[in-house]
């Protein structure tokens, strides 16, 4: 699978460490790849510029991540790193539908920043109707 590169390769590694996880079945824009990777005091970490490092810290352990703007490099330093995880995709969504239980869809406007499998890239970006269509497929299903 082909998956889009960062929309602006220039911001990658500058978003907001925090952000929310998963959901929305719907994304507008990839705004980059992350590696996160869990390190322990004796990890040596080096730097390139292939990516940007973003450290979350406590004492003797801490996890960081990587910052990408191709999921192909992300996905590169992965299998060469030790404690790397599966690369993720930050995306944002200016529409999403948020399931807060089963059969029970509320869709939201405004900006949300998401951590997402990149799998996920594969529905495609957010098209005008999908939320509405997507909203009446599972109305009429009950």
């Amino acid at each position: 699978m082909s998956y889009s590169a960062a929309i602006d390769p220039n911001q990658v590694g500058q978003y907001e460490e925090a952000a929310d996880s998963g959901g929305g079945y719907f994304f507008d824009q990839v705004l980059e790849y992350r590696v996160w990777c869990c390190a322990n005091s004796s990890t040596k970490v080096i730097d390139t510029d292939d990516y940007k490092q973003n450290n979350a810290s406590n004492s003797n352990h801490h996890a960081y991540y990587r910052a990408f703007a191709t999921y192909q490099r992300a996905l590169a330093f992965a299998a060469s790193t030790q404690n790397a995880e599966t690369p993720v995709a930050l995306v944002r969504q200016l529409e999403w539908v948020d399931q807060p239980s089963r059969g029970v869809y509320i869709h939201h406007k405004g900006e949300r920043i998401t951590e997402w499998q990149a799998e996920w890239l594969a529905r495609g970006t957010r098209e005008a109707n999908d939320i509405p269509d997507f909203l009446q497929k599972h109305t009429q299903a009950k």
